[in-house]
């Protein structure tokens, strides 16, 4: 009995020792974070190398659509809508699936980029966009594959493929103007409807400056185009503790009407639990 104890016993250690082995992965993993004016853009891939194989018309098929790389998808994730080619790509994640030719590549953006290599069905509906690009031939050997981003300008980029003697560029338009453009625009009208309203709740459940938030919150229903319950009811909440009731209970008024024309049962409830407690139903 005690020698089978010790024979499992040997067999678990060899087993743990073995899970603990690590070994180079043959086709490295890599992630690529590039800002391109202000748009973030994260690439990643895996990297397999020649060692000696024709790749193009070898290893990978001529005129059949290819991961891109090795293992998983090879994924583009965009903070921001981008142009490519002249179609306009919504910010999120895409598969970039290429198509090798001689003189040129398809390259496609795949809108489910969550498959291993290529879809077991491919749906064209989840094509984003098709782009053909050309070919240019290298003057050196590119023995791992490689992806780059390069000419960098403020509202453009080229997505480069390298492999064996082959550079294949993808240009990649970006927004930064409507991104800057906004950016000023919202500066120089100042803080929103939301920013005054976030800010006077904020001080009012902090226990910070009630006149300040009294303030915001007058600004916040002023900017607002439309009446909010949820605002009015703040309102009241922060005159209530600023020690104006009569203001209280008018804003508890409003929100209780706009409450119940928008069917907000809950709302309903909290003003006339308010209205009671200030002596006005």
């Amino acid at each position: 009995m005690k020698n089978l104890i010790l024979l499992v016993c040997v067999g678990l250690f060899a087993m743990g020792a073995y899970a603990q082995i690590k070994t180079p992965a043959p086709s490295p993993f890599q992630k690529i974070e590039q800002k391109v004016g202000l748009t973030d853009v994260t690439l990643e891939y895996s990297r397999p190398s020649m060692k000696g194989r024709k790749i193009f018309g070898g290893l990978v098929p001529l005129n059949e659509i290819w991961r891109t790389g090795a293992n998983e998808n090879t994924k583009i994730t965009f903070s921001d809508d981008v142009i490519v080619g002249d179609v306009t790509l919504k910010a999120g994640s895409y598969a970039i699936y290429t198509k090798p030719n001689t003189e040129n590549w398809e390259v496609i953006f795949y809108s489910d980029a969550g498959n291993w290599g290529t879809p077991q069905e491919w749906d064209p509906a989840k094509v984003a966009v098709t782009l053909k690009v050309q070919t240019y031939p290298m003057p050196m050997s590119i023995e791992t594959f490689t992806m780059t981003f390069d000419n960098l300008k403020n509202d453009s980029a080229v997505m480069g493929i390298l492999w064996e003697n082959l550079y294949v560029g993808v240009p990649i338009m970006f927004k930064t103007d409507e991104l800057v453009t906004a950016s000023i625009e919202n500066a120089m009208n100042g803080p929103s409807a939301g920013d005054y309203f976030n800010s006077a709740v904020y001080y009012l459940e902090a226990g910070k400056d009630i006149n300040k938030a009294k303030m915001w919150i007058d600004k916040a229903i002023v900017m607002r185009e439309k009446p909010a319950f949820w605002f009015h009811r703040q309102q009241s909440l922060i005159y209530a503790k600023a020690g104006d009731k009569e203001g209280a209970v008018k804003a508890a008024q409003t929100s209780l009407k706009l409450a119940k024309e928008a069917g907000n049962d809950d709302y309903v409830a909290l003003n006339t639990k308010s209205l009671k407690e200030w002596g006005s139903m």
